[in-house]
């Protein structure tokens, strides 16, 4: 295998790739990633046996073949190439090194037999569709701070990304919750997604496909099974396993019948918590909300520096039931404030049951807090 690569280019592809390479792993060969000549073409691969990324780039090809490479010491040897240097990789095969050329430069890098690379074949994804960058960005980035770390309840490890109905109208709905917090977002259901199974992307992945979006416009393809899913960005190609278990009905957990609703201006309110919350170093410290008429106290206390309160008043805030006192996490206050672009509206029913959240201007998107005894 031989091929010459422009340096901006091949580093923009390893990048991409070495995030799916686990730095600490058992086998050898899934630290390295895999690169093929064929046909003039130069394709790069890396995969953690739950994810495989596969991204084509240009290149000037001398001769087909492949190789595996490290993928850690590859990117940074041209990332430390200088701006517009040809990197060119040269293999004639065996257990023979892959020498490296850029310039004035020169190195070998010990490889690993290619028939060791895991196959990365995704088998046969049975749904296929189309769903624009900013809809799909909008769907992670609105639910995953709700993704739960805790491992026992692994199926909450992810988003359960599924098809629904609101109104009558079928939707792509993604749900992700920690049993503390929860989040549901849809978008219009994408042509040729009704029948998809309902499936859950592991945490990994999905973080993984947010990196990606930001590089991304128009539409990305999503193909999936029952067991797998592929996201397609132009010339690269994102495969992972799916958790394996039933996520829980999460229509349950959401309230209905909160008629006590307050609506905030999301500015004045963040900067409120962050302001209260200052006092106390310790993350899961509740905050007090007391809930008048057109008026909201938040107050904070610490064992250590005493209390905080703040006071938001006709303006700012807009209540007409009846008072309510209730505690948050701080933290979950803002994770759920980030992603409302409007006034922040919260339906309340007392101070012990779960409070709904929403965007008082765009309700394709419910979030639901639990309470902290304060």
């Amino acid at each position: 295998m031989k091929f010459k690569a422009d340096r901006a280019t091949l580093l923009k592809a390893l990048a991409h790739v070495q995030n799916i390479v686990e730095r600490r792993n058992t086998i050898p060969i899934l630290a390295n990633v895999l690169l093929s000549v064929r046909d003039g073409r130069l394709t790069i691969a890396a995969t953690d046996l739950e994810i495989a990324l596969i991204e084509e780039i240009p290149a000037t090809t001398a001769r087909d073949g492949a190789v595996t490479a490290p993928a850690a010491t590859l990117y940074e040897i041209v990332r430390r190439q200088q701006e517009g240097a040809t990197i060119e990789l040269d293999h004639p095969g065996g257990d023979a090194p892959l020498a490296l050329r850029a310039g004035r430069y020169a190195t070998n890098l010990v490889v690993l037999p290619t028939d060791e690379f895991p196959k990365l074949d995704a088998g046969k994804l049975s749904h296929r569709f189309a769903v624009p960058a900013q809809a799909l960005r909008g769907l992670i980035d609105r639910t995953k701070f709700a993704i739960s770390t805790e491992e026992t309840r692994y199926y909450l490890n992810g988003i359960y990304v599924h098809v629904a109905e609101t109104d009558g109208t079928p939707v792509l709905r993604a749900v992700a919750t920690d049993g503390h917090r929860l989040a549901r977002v849809e978008e219009p259901l994408p042509e040729g997604a009704m029948g998809m199974p309902g499936v859950i992307i592991p945490r990994k992945t999905v973080n993984e496909v947010r990196k990606l979006l930001e590089e991304s416009s128009g539409d990305i393809g999503v193909s999936l099974s029952e067991t797998r899913i592929q996201f397609e960005f132009g010339t690269m190609r994102l495969t992972s396993k799916l958790i394996d278990g039933t996520y829980p009905d999460y229509s349950r957990v959401i309230p209905v019948g909160n008629d006590k609703i307050m609506r905030v201006d999301k500015k004045d309110f963040t900067a409120a918590v962050a302001r209260v919350s200052a006092i106390s170093t310790e993350r899961n410290r509740p905050i007090k909300l007391s809930v008048g008429r057109d008026m909201l106290v938040l107050s904070a206390t610490s064992p250590e520096q005493g209390t905080a309160t703040e006071e938001l008043e006709s303006g700012q805030v807009h209540y007409e039931s009846t008072p309510i006192e209730i505690g948050f996490q701080s933290r979950y206050l803002n994770d759920v404030a980030e992603q409302i672009s409007g006034d922040v509206e919260f339906c309340f029913a007392d101070g012990a049951t779960p409070t709904l959240v929403r965007d008082a201007g765009d309700l394709s998107a419910v979030f639901v807090l639990m309470p902290m005894r304060v």
